[in-house]
């Protein structure tokens, strides 16, 4: 009996530890991701070092219009623009449905803020931010990038970019404050789990995206 009673408290004493151990490994693994990328991301998009070409990552659209994160993405993209420090946008999102065109309207929106349409290539197929990256480097021969997304979203894009071959520094744009606080926090949430599944795919298994084409390079 006494030893039954043994086994069951360690039973229990091992399946708490277990328990515990997940949140603290997701949270051990996400602090590693924004220390190794801290000195690459930036929020001042006159001190961020000039690279030719900004990657915009999709972030959903209403109709014609981006949504409120994608416009203040966008808006960033067209500063660094405008202030010289990069001379080409590379609009990557989701094209998954023939209704659903996220970067045509990303590349109206830019135009629309003083663009002109030749500095400015869309990736059709930059359906989650691995394949953004991935295809960035594969398909259009991208070294270096400044890739520009809402701070919470930036340290697992900066990391992917650099773990798929294009040497990267990022500009956050504002999150806490701007948005619902609800949403927000959902969003910070999910980064979590998705930062864990970033280091995943670029240390384990290493997927290639869903599409890739041919090589068509930015001029």
């Amino acid at each position: 009996m006494l030893l039954k009673l043994l086994l069951q408290r360690w039973s229990l004493l091992l399946c708490g530890a277990l328990v515990l151990s997940i949140p603290i490994t997701i949270l051990a693994l996400n602090f590693y991701v924004n220390t190794v990328t801290k000195s690459s991301r930036y929020n001042n998009t006159q001190q961020i070092p000039p690279q030719r070409v900004a990657i915009v990552l999709g972030a959903g659209i209403y109709g014609d219009n981006p949504s409120p994160m994608l416009a203040d993405r966008i808006s960033a993209a067209v500063e660094l623009y405008k202030l010289g420090r990069v001379q080409k946008l590379l609009m990557s999102g989701d094209n998954s449905r023939e209704d659903y065109d996220e970067v045509t309207v990303m590349q109206r929106y830019a135009v629309k803020l003083g663009v002109p349409q030749k500095d400015i290539t869309l990736d059709y197929a930059g359906f989650k931010t691995y394949q953004s990256c991935y295809r960035a480097k594969e398909i259009f021969g991208l070294e270096k990038a400044i890739v520009v997304t809402q701070n919470f979203h930036l340290p697992r894009a900066v990391y992917l970019c650099n773990q798929l071959g294009v040497d990267a520094v990022g500009l956050g744009t504002q999150d806490w404050g701007n948005y619902r606080h609800e949403t927000v926090m959902r969003l910070t949430f999910r980064e979590y789990i998705s930062t864990i599944k970033a280091l995943w795919q670029v240390h384990i298994t290493r997927p290639q995206p869903k599409f890739l084409g041919p090589f068509e390079g930015i001029k």
